[in-house]
Parts: structure tokens; sequence; C-alpha cells
């Protein structure tokens, strides 16, 4: 049987060609932070951070060290709610989006 890629780089290899499905991701990772299932939307949000802007990049942009962003999106990671905004806020700006919270009935 042939090597086979993670599914991580599965993600990252599409993230970086189709940006329909990085728009798509960045949404799901915050609806499911939203519907409070946290550990998969930090989870979803960790992927499209490696396979868009890298925490380096993202730690200079919201003025978080890099370390402290990898361990809020880590898995016992438990991130503020204004270091969480600043990170989906920069992300919106820089995948060129708004996202908005609407209430269903």
């Amino acid at each position: 049987m042939g090597l086979t890629r993670s599914f991580r780089e599965l993600v990252q290899a599409r993230v970086a060609r189709d940006p329909e499905f990085a728009t798509a991701l960045l949404r799901e990772g915050v609806d499911a932070m939203l519907s409070g299932d946290v550990d998969a939307g930090k989870s979803i949000l960790r992927d499209y951070i490696k396979a868009t802007v890298g925490f380096e990049t993202l730690g200079k942009a919201t003025g978080t060290q890099p370390k402290s962003l990898i361990r809020m999106f880590g898995a016992r990671g438990n991130p503020q709610a204004r270091n969480l905004f600043s990170v989906i806020g920069y992300l919106q700006k820089r995948a060129g989006i708004e996202l908005h919270v609407s209430a269903e009935r």
C-alpha cells in the first residue's frame, strides 16, 4: 500500500488552490464555535490559519505571540474572547469577507 497524505495536508493543499473552499473553511470554523462546538471550531480555524496566513504573521498582525496563538487553537487551549475576536477580525479582513450572525427561528 502506498503512502497517503494526512488529512491536514489535504486541507492545506485544497485551501491553497481553492479560495472558495478557504472561505467556507473559515465560515465553518466560526460557525462551529458559535454553535457551541468550540473544540471543532478551534481545530478548523487552526487548519485554516496554517494553510493561509501562518501563526507568525497572525501573531504580528494581532499583537499576540505565535506560541500563544498555537496554544490557543490547540486541543487544550482556552482562548479569551478579546484574542479570539482579534484573530477572527484579522482573518476576515485578510480573506476579504465579512461574517455576520443572524438569528434563526
